[in-house]
């Protein structure tokens, strides 16, 4: 068991690796420098935002510290790295629900992006997280009220695309208003995606991108999820006027917003597989991906992964030695118990394959965080469920309470990392031996 745990988190830890941030912003700036330059701009705003802001703000002052370049960052906390940035302030937040500490974060952003002009060339840095870390409330609504509507949508099982949709319609930033607030200043936005298909109007809510999506579709999401009288007032209340035309949409596909904005995606999903992939190869196993746009709730996503590793050790010396997986899944929250979508999934996943040896599970999250806990994910295998009982736990119990944290800390299969730095979403590599 301790050597195939080792071989996937050294598969895991080198698809970290093939995404790291400050390396993917490194590459850029040979570019940016030559924009600056031949553009004969006088100053470097650089505007960051999400769980990897640090390291690539650093990424930035590394290769670009020549120049006069100033700025202000905010990322979740314990997520500021080693050291200290120069040029660039670096503020902490709450994620996965905003705090006062964000909207004070935004607040400062708001600031120097109305500051900048023509003669300015903004750098935004956009990570997974930045739809929390980055809250500026529109006129009307109150931090609580983003709060708790957050919370709401969170538990419900919405997807990030639907969640998306709605903060996107209550903020003063997202969904393109924050490339209006840039204008008349040029801007490149360098991109770590850690959503599925890379969408940019998604990715920490479009902040910089035109916004196809609308107040009535946020309404429509507040629907689907029963939660219309559940949230707050002021909530509904505006998102009925933006309806009606009585609010401003967010800006759309052609606005004078977008003519000096670009964009570039530096790093996601499918280079982390790759480089899973490399390193799983190196170590000598045959590797097949079961899936780079695995979705759905966790746990039925744990057991189609359950399924297909069964059916690969089954096959004997045809099998794959190594299956890799990645996405997003959600979990629709019943209970009151403390977990995180991988660690759901990695559960439900033991529970199919109890009593088969052989088999090895890591389902983590890049960002070393899964849920509001302190683990990336966990390891699961045919033994887990009897360790588990052994401990006088039973895994149905402890799934239909969504309690799989507490579950796997006294079995023994939680998978702990810290802040990796990087973030594109979550990983399963499964282990056949």
């Amino acid at each position: 068991m301790d050597e195939t745990r080792t071989t996937a988190e050294t598969i895991f830890r080198s698809a970290l690796a093939a995404v790291a941030p400050e390396q993917a912003v490194l590459r850029e700036c040979a570019s940016l420098r030559a924009r600056f330059q031949a553009g004969k701009f006088e100053r470097l705003l650089v505007i960051g935002f999400g769980k990897a802001a640090w390291p690539m703000a650093r990424g930035i002052e590394t290769a670009l510290g020549e120049l006069p370049a100033t700025g202000v960052i905010v990322t979740k906390y314990g997520h500021r790295g080693e050291g200290r940035l120069i040029r660039i302030r670096c503020l902490e937040a709450g994620h996965p629900l905003p705090d006062a500490n964000g909207v004070r974060a935004a607040e400062e952003i708001i600031r120097l992006a109305a500051e900048a002009d023509k003669q300015t060339l903004a750098v935004v840095l956009i990570s997974g997280g930045g739809s929390a870390l980055l809250v500026s409330p529109s006129p009307g609504i109150t931090l609580a009220d983003k709060q708790q509507t957050t919370e709401l949508l969170l538990k419900s099982g919405a997807d990030i695309g639907e969640l998306n949709t709605v903060r996107k319609h209550l903020s003063r930033v997202k969904g393109g208003r924050l490339a209006e607030l840039l204008q008349p200043a040029p801007s490149i936005s360098l991109i770590l995606s850690d959503v599925l298909g890379d969408p940019l109007d998604v990715i920490a809510s479009g902040p910089t991108v035109p916004d196809p999506s609308t107040y009535g579709g946020a309404l429509a999401v507040l629907e689907k999820y029963r939660l219309e009288q559940s949230v707050p007032v002021a909530v509904v209340r505006h998102l009925r006027a933006g309806k009606d035309g009585l609010v401003p949409e967010t800006p759309k596909e052609g606005a004078p917003a977008f003519r000096k904005a670009g964009h570039r995606i530096i790093g996601n999903l499918a280079i982390a597989l790759d480089g899973a992939k490399s390193c799983a190869e190196a170590l000598g196993l045959k590797v097949e991906t079961v899936s780079a746009e695995l979705a759905g709730e966790a746990r039925e996503a744990g057991k189609l992964l359950a399924r297909r590793a069964r059916e690969a050790k089954q096959s004997g010396g045809r099998a794959p030695a190594c299956l890799l997986s990645g996405g997003e899944t959600t979990v629709t929250v019943t209970g009151a118990g403390t977990g995180g979508r991988n660690m759901e999934l990695a559960l439900a996943f033991a529970r199919e394959i109890e009593g088969t040896s052989g088999i090895t599970l890591l389902s983590a999250g890049t960002d070393g965080n899964d849920g509001p806990t302190d683990a990336a994910g966990a390891f699961a295998d045919g033994m887990t469920v009897a360790r588990g009982r052994a401990k006088g736990l039973d895994p149905a119990m402890s799934l239909a309470d969504n309690d799989s944290y507490n579950y796997f800390r006294e079995e023994g299969g939680l998978f702990i990392t810290g802040p990796t730095g990087t973030n594109v979403m979550d990983l399963q590599i499964v282990v056949i031996e």
